[in-house]
């Protein structure tokens, strides 16, 4: 079932996002002409867990919605980045100024398979202790916030989570940890 790419073509190339576009051809010989693919850099994310159980949310704007929007911390895999372990307590550290006792994988998945080409990385964090203050990005202003595993909970039965690569992480975290039955 996998095409064969007999051209690619970069369209855009800029800091975090660059777009190709590919001619292919499919197993049977048609040509597909243009398929378009958004290339991003590896995400990681975590739900992090205080070592007296809360859970660590952030609160930030998000432009491309023109919303406030509840997540939990993450970002992108950087060159200096041994490990995707590295990454992720790197992001943590810096969006929260926490660290942690212990990182648990959780897995991969892919915001939209038929146009990224990224994957996003899954970790639940424990342990967690402030440490430091937030070391933000130029273009970051995040609140960190406390929630229980019930607040949660809640916010995710009333759609209060929106980023729905957070919202699989949460999933899997709490099947991890007991909390749900996946």
């Amino acid at each position: 079932m996998k095409w064969k790419t007999l051209s690619s073509t970069y369209l855009f190339d800029d800091l975090w996002f660059r777009v190709r576009k590919d001619v292919c051809e499919t197993p049977d010989g048609k040509i597909i002409d243009p398929y378009y693919v958004y290339e991003f850099p590896t995400w990681v994310t975590a739900v992090p867990v205080t070592e007296d159980g809360k859970i660590i949310m952030v609160r930030q704007y998000r432009h491309a919605i023109g919303e406030v929007c509840m997540e939990i911390p993450g970002g992108c895999v950087d060159d200096t980045d041994k490990t995707l372990h590295d990454a992720i307590a790197r992001e943590l550290k810096e969006e929260t100024g926490y660290t942690f006792s212990s990182y648990e994988y959780l897995g991969k998945i892919s915001s939209n398979p038929s146009t990224n080409n990224n994957l996003m990385h899954m970790f639940l964090a424990r342990g967690g202790v402030k440490t430091a203050p937030q070391q933000l990005d130029h273009n970051e202003e995040i609140q960190v916030e406390l929630h229980s595993i019930e607040e949660v909970k809640k916010m995710l039965r009333k759609n209060l989570i929106v980023q729905s690569m957070h919202v699989t992480c949460i999933l899997y975290a709490f099947e991890k940890m007991g909390e749900i039955k996946i």
